[in-house]
């Protein structure tokens, strides 16, 4: 029996454990997009060690993980093209929202805010719309 969802789970266990630490801690909602777009473009300076902590906790846990064997690999496309104009997209989309699926989708949702609703329901539509094309459209697998 496939336990992925049991993954799943306990990383939507963690991410919405890490926003109400963040909101109790400093009173803000947590956003990986404005976590990083305050770091590169420098408007929370005095926050930077707090936003290098997350970032480093963000990227690093999942390869921890993975390089512990704790978890299996991913099934990222070894398309790099591919990857950076996704990347790209995605950080374009969330300065263009005000925010990413953990603001919005994680904290707006369980605050029950509209902006925040109506951004993951344009996210998630805008996603399967771009996989869809790309997979039956294009022909990328």
């Amino acid at each position: 029996m496939n336990m992925d969802w049991i993954w799943g789970l306990v990383g939507g266990l963690m991410i919405g454990c890490a926003a109400a630490i963040y909101l109790l801690g400093n009173g803000r909602i947590m956003g990986a997009s404005g976590i990083v777009g305050g770091m590169i473009d420098g408007s929370a300076s005095k926050l930077m060690s707090e936003r290098a902590a997350f970032l480093v906790g963000l990227i690093g846990m999942p390869a921890v993980l993975v390089a512990t064997g704790v978890v299996g690999q991913t099934l990222l496309t070894g398309n790099v093209p591919l990857i950076l104009c996704a990347g790209l997209l995605v950080g374009l989309g969330t300065r263009i929202g005000n925010g990413c699926t953990s603001g919005h989708g994680v904290c707006g949702i369980s605050r029950l805010s509209p902006r925040g609703i109506v951004a993951t329901c344009v996210y998630i539509g805008t996603g399967a719309l771009v996989v869809a094309l790309l997979r039956h459209g294009l022909g990328f697998a």
